[in-house]
């Protein structure tokens, strides 16, 4: 099934996903409410929640690919029945606001999920390496690894090692909002993922920085570090300046450079499966979500 859960979609790509999608032997189905529309939102919250929990419900719905981000997932996870999803869990894919539902399903039930690009599908940004990426997440058992990309803008931001723990985070804006909630996760031994977009160096700065004094990276074992697209404005200090200051000295493996998040050529890894980060290799390897 494919659900908006937080902000509202063009027709014609999710017209794509569902061409894409199709072409690999599934069955999409948008959910009732895919093409709702409330301001900034996928419609409003109680239809958002109604959509999840019927594609949860439903034992002939296998997984769900969420539309695309924006906003508003955070305003309706108290309303999704965890029950249901401890009952029949089914895989769900999407990042950007989603790590919100990603991070109160891993909270409600420990389900694990994919960060990779939502149904509302855009050719320009992800191409086909990155639709294979999603299709071997989404469908095989096999480990998924990410090598760090020179190319990438954040390759230089490195802390030599190799971390074992469970992979959690994404969009670190999203990370961030998470503190003091009920679902921000316990990241003691975990390996964190980080990625954003159009957020200034300073802003960064401080996300990480509030991080850091909550004590919520405190005991955690690794950073993987993806891909921070258009974080300029007109200071000096560059996002890399900021990461690397930030994670640099927190005494674990950090690996810049991976080619995940909001990116040209994004692609996809589960999160709340066990990873490894080598930093030696370049490499993060994550066990499947899908079982």
């Amino acid at each position: 099934m494919l659900v908006s859960p937080s902000g509202p979609i063009r027709a014609e790509r999710l017209a794509r996903g569902v061409e894409l999608l199709t072409g690999w032997g599934l069955r999409p189905v948008p959910a009732p409410n895919a093409y709702a529309r409330h301001g900034y939102l996928a419609g409003a919250d109680e239809l958002r929640a109604a959509d999840l929990n019927a594609a949860f419900a439903d034992p002939g719905i296998r997984g769900v690919i969420c539309t695309r981000g924006g906003y508003g997932a955070q305003r309706m996870v108290d309303a999704i029945d965890m029950a249901a999803v401890r009952r029949d869990p089914k895989v769900v894919a999407g990042f950007s606001d989603i790590t919100a539902l990603q991070f109160a399903l891993w909270r409600g039930a420990r389900l694990a999920g994919v960060h990779g690009p939502g149904a509302a599908w855009r050719d320009e940004r992800t191409p086909r390496r990155s639709a294979e990426s999603l299709h071997a997440a989404l469908t095989t058992t096999e480990p998924v690894t990410v090598t760090a990309d020179p190319a990438e803008e954040t390759f230089p931001v490195r802390v030599p090692g190799r971390a074992t723990g469970t992979l959690l985070g994404g969009n670190l804006c999203l990370v961030a909002a998470s503190l003091g909630t009920p679902d921000m996760p316990d990241l003691t031994g975990a390996v964190l993922l980080v990625e954003d977009v159009q957020e200034p160096p300073y802003k960064v700065d401080r996300m990480l920085t509030q991080l850091r004094r909550s004590g919520a990276l405190d005991g955690l074992a690794g950073v993987a570090v993806g891909q921070f697209t258009g974080c300029a404005d007109g200071w000096d200090t560059t996002v890399v300046d900021v990461l690397t200051d930030r994670l640099g000295d927190l005494g674990v493996p950090v690996l810049g450079g991976l080619p995940i998040g909001h990116g040209p050529g994004q692609l996809t890894v589960p999160v709340g499966t066990p990873a490894v980060l080598d930093t030696g290799a370049g490499t993060l390897t994550v066990s499947p979500a899908v079982r």
